[in-house]
């Protein structure tokens, strides 16, 4: 047996398949897709809103395909927008993501900011995101334009969750909001927006950037009916039959993405308990542009009567 030749193919065979695997990832990071579900918290008698879930843009000033995407997400006319953060990923990328948002902006919106809006992303080991959280962040690189960011926002009029409250009156419904300052940064205040939800709001809804437990706990039992944050990817890599490794935060794998029940054990109508919505988001590290089982996604959120 010619044992040179022999490693010699099963090299090249490892070599095209670790190929494949990196187009793969690369493209399936570029899959831009639309999901849409359903929540089931308005009043008996009020009709269903369209709300757009937007989270984890990551945008750079050259990721043309992404932003014709996101303008084309104006063409679905939601209700409201919901932005769950880390919109930006480059000193230059306030216009572009202004520019690819400008039909939104024209729509009713609240939001909140992460930490890859304030710090520019720095190139690291992609593993670290599989090893246990050692509590460090990423708070020494240069700052981002968050600040033009928010004004950019709150000059079309979307509403500034960032440790505080907001109302705005939606197709006839009343809605509460909270929110909080990003949660992975440990820049949330609680004890801000602490205590009872509205009760005279219709609808009342909580959001932050990233989906800690102990956040989740407190608007759970203040009576928001429900939770919407981003902040994990849908873990971005997964492993088929498995699901994701990691969510960068203390929830647990099984709720990395979509909509789900929190506590995870509740049901509706549960005293305590709350909907919770994860988006996986629509970007990655500008340095890792890859995903595995797990598409870059907005979604359309339909609040439907209970």
């Amino acid at each position: 047996m010619d044992l040179t030749r022999t490693a010699t193919r099963t090299l090249g065979a490892g070599a095209a398949l670790g190929a494949g695997l990196a187009a793969y990832a690369a493209a399936e990071a570029r899959a831009y897709t639309l999901r849409e579900v359903e929540v089931p918290v308005l009043p008996s008698g009020h009709d269903a809103l369209r709300v757009l879930h937007l989270s984890d843009i990551h945008m750079t000033p050259g990721q043309r395909a992404k932003q014709a995407w996101l303008r084309d997400l104006a063409d679905l006319r939601p209700d409201l927008v919901i932005d769950t953060g880390d919109n930006l990923a480059h000193q230059r990328a306030v216009a572009p993501v202004v520019g690819a948002l400008a039909g939104l902006l024209e729509v009713p919106g609240v939001f909140v900011l992460g930490s890859n809006d304030y710090f520019a992303p720095t190139l690291r080991n992609p593993l670290r995101y599989l090893l246990p959280d050692d509590g460090r962040r990423n708070t020494s690189s240069p700052h981002l334009p968050w600040r033009d960011l928010r004004r950019a926002f709150e000059d079309a009029g979307w509403l500034d969750l960032t440790n505080g409250y907001g109302t705005l009156d939606v197709g006839g419904t009343r809605i509460a909001f909270a929110g909080v300052d990003d949660p992975h940064l440990r820049y949330d205040d609680l004890s801000s927006v602490s205590g009872p939800a509205d009760p005279h709001a219709d609808v009342r809804l909580a959001v932050a950037h990233a989906p800690y437990l102990r956040v989740l706990d407190q608007f759970a039992a203040d009576g928001y009916d429900a939770v919407v944050a981003g902040h994990t990817h849908g873990g971005q890599v997964c492993v088929p039959g498995i699901g994701a490794l990691t969510t960068n935060c203390d929830l647990e794998p099984a709720r990395v993405k979509g909509l789900h029940r929190h506590p995870a054990d509740s049901a509706p109508g549960d005293p305590g308990s709350s909907w919770l919505h994860v988006s996986a988001g629509l970007g990655t590290s500008p340095y890792v542009r890859f995903r595995v089982a797990c598409r870059p996604e907005a979604t359309l959120v339909t609040l439907t009567p209970r």
